[in-house]
């Protein structure tokens, strides 16, 4: 937390929880901390990356189910605030700070299930392709100064559709158990039922109404065409009571696990995080993981 903020926290929780404040120092040491924390609630102020280093370090704790984790709270800090936004967390971080002092006085939180990318878990939403592509290179232009914000993500989309992606050999393949395979895919997007990501303060909705608890969903594009995209990512925007339709999209819904391999390496997210490249990943569906104060 940064000084305001665990400040505002330390003083609004008072008479509640009793807080040790950590700073984090590197990438994968909100992980550390919460791996290591003798504590029955982690509250974390940061964005998606932070939250997903943190729960990933909870999951860690061998032997240990739901209810021998750590409840988990979120002060947003970050751009997008995806998963807060998606249990209905207001990104103000004084206003979170209110919400959470009512909600542990009320003893208010939800289970939730989780998403399994190989060995990282995540919270909303993985990807192979062309959205890990820009993923990556947004994390390029963050360490160069730029501020991460839903302005720098189009840009750099319309950037990496027109200058570096490979828009014309598909390479991705999905694979599930008792079905055929299905080829010649150039994108996927795996969520865990919750937001793939928010434009501005409006959710882009693969599946409607999502629930954290129905299992994981993908969307896959066949074609990386303009109009294509365009069409989807509107879909996704305005029609909120059945998931995109289109000749070239392939939908999978409420799936417990499922597999998608690559002709080559291939970019690789988990809730926005790049994770470099790899040419397979087996994806499942972990319930009832995480009790989290809403």
């Amino acid at each position: 937390m940064t000084g305001t903020i665990a400040d505002l926290a330390i003083r609004s929780l008072s008479g509640l929880v009793d807080l040790d404040v950590e700073r984090t120092q590197y990438r994968g040491h909100a992980r550390d901390l919460a791996a290591a924390a003798d504590a029955d609630l982690i509250i974390v102020h940061g964005g998606d990356g932070s939250v997903n280093e943190a729960v990933n370090g909870m999951m860690s704790r061998d032997g240990a189910g739901p209810q021998g984790r750590p409840l988990i709270a979120i002060i947003p800090g970050g751009g997008a605030n995806v998963l807060a936004r998606g249990l209905g967390l207001p990104v103000d971080a004084a206003a979170a700070i209110r919400r959470l002092r009512e909600s542990l006085a009320a003893g208010r939180y939800r289970t939730i299930g989780l998403g399994l990318a190989g060995d990282r878990y995540f919270t909303f939403s993985a990807g192979l392709g062309w959205d890990a592509e820009v993923v990556g290179e947004v994390d390029r232009l963050r360490a160069a100064g730029h501020r991460e914000s839903a302005t720098l993500f189009l840009r750099t989309m319309v950037r990496s559709y027109y200058r570096s992606t490979d828009r014309r050999r598909p390479a991705l393949t999905l694979e599930r158990d008792g079905e055929p395979p299905v080829g010649d895919l150039f994108m996927t997007i795996i969520t865990n039922r919750s937001p793939w990501t928010y434009l501005h303060s409006r959710a882009v909705l693969p599946v409607p109404n999502p629930d954290f608890s129905s299992g994981l969903d993908l969307l896959a594009m066949r074609r990386l065409r303009l109009v294509r995209i365009v069409s989807a990512v509107g879909q996704m925007l305005y029609i909120r009571s059945r998931p995109p339709r289109g000749r070239d999209i392939v939908s999978v819904l409420g799936s417990e696990s499922l597999a998608v391999r690559s002709s080559r390496p291939i970019a690789l997210q988990v809730d926005g995080e790049y994770l470099g490249e790899t040419e397979a990943v087996k994806f499942q569906f972990v319930p009832h993981a995480l009790r989290i104060v809403t």
